[in-house]
């Protein structure tokens, strides 16, 4: 019979996203089911603490789990190696912070010549400082507890058994986009789905496309430094700034519109990436 280590380390991928997904998936269904959907006020605001928390603990968890049942503890020390090797050239760090606030700021102010629903919503917001404290707090805790696992465990073992940038990427930034599907529709406010469109377009057309797009850039950069460190700040940029820059009224045809050319941009982007062949890739994998 086959041992569930054996299984695991033969099958490290599927184990992870299997048990990533019991964790964060069990985890909301139960803070929901305590609390119910019709819910206002403070309460509404628990429970969407409570499901974030929830959602946060997949990835984390069945990182450092699968880490030490797959490579023991030599993997274990390696992951806080990765985690903690912020020794490296600042462009690395400028690139990866700078991205996506320079991405998401051009592709706003140049639909603003289309519509004034694009301007940036920190440009419009009342308590700015509020908005901006709420986005790096927000972008930090997310970065550092799903990068432990999606990056962390994830992209670097599919890199250690020679998957390309593009494929991992794609593959992973897919299941990443499927994961992020509970919290995007609870936390949408109406049962059709998230900006006003049904899940049967949102999906396809705007949440799934751009967090495989950005995923493939991150596993770009994670391949030329395996700095684990690096890639959480990455992802957290893209958070914090996308909370901090998007618009809240965008809904709708402006909603998929803004979507379909951030995720130009970044293909743009990593294009770009994918031809520099100035600095040699990293030994990690």
């Amino acid at each position: 019979m086959l041992k569930i280590s054996d299984f695991t380390k033969q099958h490290p991928l599927l184990t992870y996203v299997a048990l990533t997904f019991a964790i964060s998936w069990g985890g909301i269904l139960s803070v929901v089911a305590r609390g119910g959907f019709a819910v206002n006020g403070e309460q509404s605001e628990r429970l969407f603490i409570l499901m974030y928390l929830a959602m946060l603990a997949g990835p984390s968890i069945a990182g450092i789990v699968l880490t030490s049942v797959v490579y023991g503890r030599a993997g274990l020390r390696d992951l806080a190696s990765r985690l903690l090797r912020w020794r490296m050239d600042a462009r690395w760090y400028a690139a990866a912070l700078l991205i996506a606030p320079l991405a998401i700021t051009v592709v706003l102010l140049t639909l603003t010549r289309i519509s004034p629903d694009f301007l940036p919503r920190l440009f419009t917001s009342d308590d700015k400082g509020f908005l901006l404290q709420f986005g790096f707090t927000a972008g930090l805790m997310v970065g550092i507890f799903e990068e432990l696992g999606w990056t962390g465990f994830a992209v670097h073992t599919m890199l250690k058994r020679r998957w390309n940038i593009l494929s991992t990427g794609l593959i992973v930034g897919l299941l990443f986009g499927v994961w992020h599907l509970p919290v995007v529709f609870l936390m949408s406010g109406t049962p059709s789905g998230a900006g006003g469109l049904s899940l049967a377009i949102f999906l396809p057309v705007t949440l799934l496309p751009w967090l495989p797009t950005y995923r493939v850039l991150m596993v770009w950069f994670y391949d030329q430094t395996g700095n684990l460190l690096l890639a959480m700040l990455m992802y957290a940029s893209l958070v914090a700034f996308w909370t901090i820059l998007t618009p809240l009224t965008l809904s709708g045809l402006t909603l998929v519109t803004y979507y379909l050319i951030v995720t130009a941009a970044m293909w743009i982007i990593i294009a770009v990436a994918l031809r520099w062949q100035t600095l040699p890739r990293s030994q990690h994998a």
